[in-house]
């Protein structure tokens, strides 16, 4: 069993297009909630620290493509957290397969043919 008094840390680069917008923000505040304990971030190693768990807190930050975040947690998940929220923001949020602005036209259909509206 792990030490809950031991703080465990991780960094991942933002990769996805937009950065930590509000999507992403959400999913990793949803992720975060998950485990119990405290889950903050930064945007340098030193801080200053935010509150994973709060979707406002997470939003504010507004980092862009090619910042690194920086995570910390503490308690009984403190690692599973970590690796978690690192995985994550590794996956690009998972909107890897969200079409972006620049693949549709007027009509609403992707490059590929594909209609948003239809699934």
């Amino acid at each position: 069993m792990s030490d809950p008094t031991v703080v465990r840390t991780g960094a991942a680069l933002l990769v996805n297009a937009v950065g930590l917008h509000a999507r992403p923000s959400v999913k990793l505040t949803q992720l975060a909630k998950r485990f119990e304990g405290r889950v903050e971030f930064a945007l340098d190693p030193d801080g200053p620290w935010h509150d994973a768990k709060s979707p406002v807190k997470v939003m504010r930050v507004k980092a862009a493509r090619g910042t690194t975040l920086h995570f910390r947690a503490d308690g009984p998940e403190a690692a599973a957290a970590v690796a978690a929220l690192v995985a994550l923001v590794d996956r690009a949020f998972d909107e890897h397969d969200t079409p972006s602005s620049a693949d549709a036209d007027p009509s609403g259909v992707t490059a590929d043919g594909r209609d948003p509206a239809l699934g």
